[in-house]
């Protein structure tokens, strides 16, 4: 039997390697016709965008916001996670690899102060305003920048 690691091969390579080598007995067996050929289909390449450092850091800004403003039950905690979900349709469409980088950053921003603030102290609405004024100030250069 042939032995062939396939540990650093992609899975679509796997499963093929895999197919052919349990059909390589009934293939000798036979016809002699080749078997089609297969293509190999690739991701569609990332979509890269000049401003999207600053978006993932606004998304991160979200995320923080968004976490604070419910742990200090501001009326409106759940308007950034909106805001968040509004900005994912509205840049990502059906670019899936710059959505999972955004929501990631949006996460991150969340974790990052769910990890530090358990309640909501005087320490943590400095943070939120702070943020706020960072997140305003970033929507501002992104539209001015690149806006239409």
């Amino acid at each position: 039997m042939l032995s062939v690691s396939t540990r650093n091969m992609i899975p679509v390579r796997r499963v093929f390697l895999s197919l052919l080598v349990l059909a390589g007995p009934t293939l000798a067996q036979g016809k002699n016709a080749a078997p089609p050929p297969v293509e190999e289909t690739q991701p569609p390449a990332a979509v890269i965008v000049p401003y999207d450092d600053k978006l993932a850091r606004l998304a991160e800004v979200l995320g923080s916001v968004h976490y604070l403003r419910i742990l200090c039950k501001a009326p409106d905690g759940d308007e950034w996670r909106k805001g968040m979900q509004q900005l994912l349709d509205s840049e990502t469409g059906n670019e899936p690899q710059r959505k999972e980088k955004l929501t990631a950053a949006f996460n991150r921003g969340y974790r990052a102060f769910a990890s530090v603030y358990t309640d909501c102290t005087a320490a943590a609405i400095v943070a939120e305003e702070r943020y706020r004024n960072e997140g305003a100030t970033l929507a501002t250069e992104i539209t001015s920048r690149f806006g239409n």
